[in-house]
């Protein structure tokens, strides 16, 4: 089992000790026979060396003062008890250290670096304490924590290394947390070349690896080339990998540059693509193209905020998902904190009820939520909006030739309702292979991953399939317990905070100015805040799968930023409270599996995309005059 999860439940066989802990069962590659491609910048970060004298990471990746070495990085905190988790980390560094004792030479070229996720607990002394015994002659190894969770947190976040402390049922600390081991391989150059988790973590590879980047002969590994230009246009431009390094570029292109062609989107309604239903439709707002086109053109209108520069799509970005992968909760107009993460619209038309906790239940009600709320396009009334587009003489007479009514509250609701219902995207490689019969759509990983999905990880219990089409949504809430969490997760106190003002550089900021300035983050309930029923607490609304690979990051807070990291989640059966829904439950995962599964969410992606991007990248944004 990849998870520290061993801490909170008791399998009723013996959990497998990890492969790492054995000789490998199979015959590892020869150093230089293989390349390993660069993965992204090694992010820097301040730490605490066991004598408690402060450093960066950088400083111990590639600094003038110490030869240019590799660099082995794993976390862990030291009182873990799972066997395949922290445990295995240092076992696996230990028997690397007993081969580099007898190898000086590959020695001179590597340095081991263990870092703490619990500077609670695991001081300078303590650290010292812990590697104590695992010091070796010629070898450097070096034992690490921060000063506090504050210097901890960023360091997490950029290297995507998950660690969640774990709390009982009444919402006490259990000293221990639910983690997934990381094991990360950084050339001399401060470049990620790889990453192992429990099931490829094997001394024999790692060493393998170190040999492979220094071989003389073999030049760094490039990414793979790509227009950049031409990726902005369809994901999102600035997505802030590696932004925690001064040498970021951002691939955001000016909206100009940002050229489409219209599209007929009514098809989309008229003939669903393969793997959808018929779409849904009220009788009382028949589809037309005009009340589309009209729709289209207020959704992408910023003048329908209090200041004119707001749009819906704002939130919704075509090319990232119809959401935003660059924010993990949405932000509003003048930079107003919304506590949620922005769902895709993409198959919103099928949609029995709206937003994370289904306080809505048709799309022509739902767009005045935002339209008024003050922390996203802040409209002060109803009427407002009203008469600014009647004031508007680029619309003029467009709702008569749509409704043969005037804009009201309701004509604007069933005319943005009207576009939002073409944004149907399918005729997946799924859905060519499970409904077109088309046995080479979708490849072989993939298809384990779709028996994956509906048998052992029993993922359809709530995303579901039917024989003729599949949403993968129940159009039901439920508590995984991230909600729980995030509201019952003691936050640190600290006299400053660390603040990032742009690419690789931070300052230090005192807690009380930020906090003069910035809005109280309130609890998230959920569905308790609709109903008030103590039972609701912490339930969200099931989300459609359909595109999932294009609308991270993922949960209605957007606390997780990838596919696999979401499967991990599950994999250790979600996070304990006394509200969690009984479908969640330790999955027991390998990591081939959890692998094969993330292969079959990202077969998920219509056929279509790029044409509903185009098409939205034609619509006129609405400049003010």
């Amino acid at each position: 089992m990849p998870l520290a999860q061993a801490e909170i439940m008791q399998p009723s066989q013996p959990q497998p000790l990890a492969p790492g802990y054995s000789d490998l069962t199979f015959t590892a590659p020869i150093p230089g026979t293989y390349k390993l491609p660069v993965l992204g910048q090694a992010s820097d970060g301040n730490v605490l060396d066991s004598e408690g004298h402060a450093i960066t990471l950088h400083s111990l990746m590639c600094n003038t003062a110490k030869p240019e070495k590799i660099v082995l990085l794993n976390f862990i905190y030291s009182t873990c008890s799972d066997i395949n988790g922290c445990p295995l980390a240092t076992a696996v560094f230990h028997k690397i250290k007993n081969r580099l004792e007898k190898a000086p030479e590959l020695a001179s070229h590597l340095r081991l670096i263990t870092l703490s996720f619990n500077p609670e607990h695991d001081t300078p002394e303590r650290m010292k304490e812990y590697g104590a015994t695992l010091q070796g002659k010629g070898v450097e190894w070096h034992f690490l924590t921060t000063r506090s969770e504050q210097e901890l947190q960023p360091i997490l976040k950029n290297y995507k290394q998950t660690a969640e402390k774990i709390y009982d049922a009444k919402g006490k600390f259990t000293d221990t947390f639910s983690h997934n081991l990381r094991v990360y391989l950084i050339d001399q150059h401060k470049q990620l070349r790889n990453i192992y988790n429990t099931e490829l973590l094997h001394p024999d590879t790692l060493i393998g690896d170190i040999k492979t980047l220094l071989q003389p002969e073999a030049k760094l590994a490039e990414p793979a080339s790509s227009n950049p230009e031409k990726s902005a246009l369809y994901s999102a431009g600035d997505n802030k990998l590696s932004y925690e390094n001064k040498g970021y570029q951002t691939n955001s292109i000016s909206l100009t540059r940002r050229t489409g062609q219209p599209a007929d989107l009514l098809k989309t309604i008229t003939q669903p693509p393969l793997g959808l239903s018929p779409v849904p439709v009220p009788e009382n707002n028949p589809i037309t193209a005009e009340k589309i086109n009209l729709g289209r053109k207020l959704f992408f209108d910023r003048r329908l905020s209090i200041n004119n520069t707001f749009s819906c799509a704002m939130c919704h970005i075509p090319e990232q998902g119809f959401t935003s992968n660059e924010m993990a909760t949405a932000v509003g107009v003048e930079g107003r904190t919304v506590m949620r993460n922005s769902p895709t619209l993409y198959n919103v038309a099928y949609m029995q009820s709206l937003f994370h906790d289904s306080r809505e239940s048709t799309l022509e009600q739902q767009v005045w939520g935002p339209l008024l709320a003050h922390n996203e396009m802040a409209n002060p009334s109803i009427g407002t909006v009203i008469d600014k587009i009647k004031d508007s003489p680029d619309y003029d007479g467009l709702f008569e030739k749509a409704f043969d009514k005037e804009p009201s509250m309701e004509t604007i609701g069933m005319a943005i309702a009207s576009y939002e219902r073409t944004l149907n995207s399918a005729n997946s490689p799924f859905d060519r292979w499970y409904y077109g019969k088309d046995s080479k759509a979708l490849n072989a990983k993939a298809q384990r991953g779709f028996q994956l999905f509906i048998g052992k990880a029993q993922c359809n219990q709530c995303h579901t399939i039917n024989k003729e089409y599949a949403l993968f949504a129940d159009n039901n809430l439920h508590n995984t317990g991230i909600g729980y969490a995030d509201a019952m997760t003691d936050k640190p106190s600290n006299p400053s905070q660390r603040v990032q003002v742009s690419p690789g550089v931070y300052v230090e900021v005192a807690s009380k100015m930020i906090d003069s300035v910035a809005e109280s983050k309130a609890n998230d309930l959920g569905r308790y805040e609709i109903t008030q029923n103590p039972q609701d607490r912490w339930r969200y609304k099931t989300p459609s799968l359909r595109n999932v690979k294009l609308t991270a990051p993922y949960m209605h807070n957007g606390s997780i930023a990838t596919l696999r990291e979401v499967i991990e989640f599950y994999n250790r059966g979600g996070i304990a409270n006394e509200n969690l829904d009984p479908l969640i439950k330790p999955l027991y995962l390998s990591s081939a599996e959890i692998d094969d599964l993330t292969a079959f969410l990202e077969a998920l992606t219509g056929d279509n995309v790029q044409e509903l991007v185009s098409d939205a990248f034609a619509a006129p944004v609405g400049d003010s005059d």
